[in-house]
């Protein structure tokens, strides 16, 4: 399979190893430091090129544009944040506790991210389309986490054996409400009031 196919669209597999590729691993890197410190509107694809030590073909044979360059650089980001997820909640005995807790990492992960919580902050009209109206890869990527995780509790715990996806989905879109709006009536300033909203709102949800 081509490195093109690999970087230009959806994932389909979860918390997945990195690209082998040294080129389209090189110009990632570049991506994600450039668009970190001068977000998206200022970096073009010549910016990520330079920064890469490559030609702005070279980039373009890979990432075909600035949006896919965009794609990959946040999927990439977000296939990261599910190592460190997994890590993070893999120790703790159940489902419940995992759900509990994912919420709580996901949103501190994200909002001190230096991609995911500073584009929010410095160019939130420019980020926004890539995790809503133009985020299918990101939400298709996530949901598909989740799904897996809440279908091994199944099989583990002996849950319902019911389809797990349209559970997946509300939480997903539920945490990623948060990251976008913070603002709420709901307090979520620190971890506790984090870890207290799921353990009360979407915890409930796996037996529901």
């Amino acid at each position: 399979m081509s490195t093109d196919t690999d970087h230009s669209g959806p994932t389909t597999a979860v918390a997945r190893p990195e690209a082998e590729d040294p080129t389209a691993r090189r110009i990632l890197d570049a991506a994600l430091e450039q668009f970190s410190l001068l977000g998206l509107r200022r970096s073009s694809v010549d910016d990520v090129a330079k920064r890469a030590g490559v030609s702005r073909v070279t980039v373009f044979r890979r990432f075909q544009s600035k949006d896919k360059l965009v794609e990959a650089t946040l999927l990439r980001e977000l296939n990261r944040f599910f190592q460190h997820l997994d890590a993070r909640v893999a120790p703790l005995p159940t489902m419940e506790e995992r759900v509990v807790e994912g919420f709580v990492v996901a949103l501190r992960h994200t909002r001190a991210h230096p991609l995911f919580g500073g584009l929010l902050r410095l160019e939130p009209e420019l980020v926004l389309p890539y995790l809503t109206v133009q985020g299918g890869f990101s939400l298709s990527a996530t949901v598909e986490y989740l799904t897996a995780h809440l279908r091994r509790a199944q099989q583990v715990e002996g849950r319902a054996d019911e389809d797990p996806r349209p559970l997946a989905e509300l939480m997903v879109r539920v945490a990623v409400s948060f990251l976008l709006n913070p603002a709420s009536c709901i307090e979520m300033e620190d971890e506790e009031q984090a870890r207290a909203f799921a353990r009360r709102y979407l915890a409930p949800l796996l037996d529901a």
